[in-house]
């Protein structure tokens, strides 16, 4: 990520943080659920309002640490081999990314524009393929033992 991305993913975040952590759960979950409803019974161990607020409070630290990536990079493995746990597959990260740009998108309103969407999308790229090689990973070392 250029610094300039970094910088544009960090203050869109902070406007989308300020907001009401359910609000903008609700329009991630639906958006995820309408358009990936399979993984819907990934979510039924807890509240959505509290999986709103997990899910808010990892994208801020993760966003805070932008500019010391590599710092982050450990934890977002962790992050990974713990959602194997729960069924995620490979190709639920584009439903989640379209998820999540769709919900940035009808936050922000009018400041939404092409360069965020850009910036978001290299970030959301970077953190899920990261994700998705520490899970293939896993599942080499679990096959080959």
């Amino acid at each position: 990520m250029t610094t300039k991305q970094i910088e544009l993913v960090q203050e869109s975040w902070q406007l989308v943080a300020a907001m009401d952590s359910q609000s903008v759960g609700s329009l991630f979950y639906n958006r995820l659920f309408e358009i990936a409803p399979q993984v819907k019974p990934m979510f039924s161990r807890g509240s959505l309002n509290e999986q709103s607020r997990k899910l808010l409070s990892m994208i801020s630290y993760v966003i805070g640490k932008l500019k010391s990536l590599d710092d982050i990079l450990e934890e977002v493995k962790k992050l990974a081999r713990r959602h194997v746990n729960y069924g995620v597959q490979e190709e639920h990260y584009t439903m989640v990314g379209r998820a999540l740009l769709w919900t940035l998108e009808a936050g922000l309103g009018d400041k939404w524009n092409e360069e965020l969407e850009k910036s978001w999308t290299v970030c959301y790229t970077i953190l899920a393929e990261a994700m998705i090689k520490a899970a293939k990973s896993d599942e080499r070392e679990v096959a080959g033992a």
